[in-house]
């Protein structure tokens, strides 16, 4: 059912509304992950890995509101909820327990590049279908592979 009527055809529709959602689902589960290290992240560079993580943590969540609303503009109900996310994820999950620095940088430098290679084609797949989402998406990976180069520059 769609309560609010896109101005783009049904084809177009499509290839958006699945891109918007793999990338809510995307950065749902990359805000619980980066924030989960967050609280378990222990080791020399503590402090400065655990703020890390929450700049993450506040883009994506960001970001995550930002393609929710984008899909609710073009009358696709976004799904954001835990089960979803569980269950459609292309993220590997946190470590449990306590997470060492080092292991921490690398857990969030694998999971940004699996993201931001989801983004890419989200990127590619809206070009002609539309540009509007494919600007977020573009500004998504930008933020991302920031964070991505400072994780990978933390480990050296």
């Amino acid at each position: 059912m769609y309560v609010v009527k896109s101005p783009l055809s049904e084809v177009d529709l499509r290839t958006v509304s699945e891109a918007l959602q793999g990338a809510l689902v995307d950065l749902v589960d990359l805000s619980l992950v980066a924030k989960q290290i967050h609280w378990n992240v222990v080791g020399p560079r503590f402090r400065s890995v655990h703020l890390q993580l929450d700049e993450v943590v506040d883009t994506a969540r960001l970001h995550s509101d930002t393609v929710a609303e984008r899909a609710s503009t073009l009358g696709v109900s976004p799904d954001g909820r835990a089960g979803t996310v569980a269950g459609s994820s292309g993220i590997g999950s946190a470590p449990d327990g306590w997470v060492k620095d080092a292991d921490a940088v690398g857990t969030l430098v694998e999971a940004l590049g699996s993201v931001i290679t989801r983004m890419r084609t989200r990127v590619e797949s809206t070009a002609a279908a539309d540009p509007v989402s494919q600007d977020i998406f573009i500004g998504i990976t930008a933020d991302l592979e920031k964070h991505h180069w400072m994780f990978q520059a933390e480990n050296g």
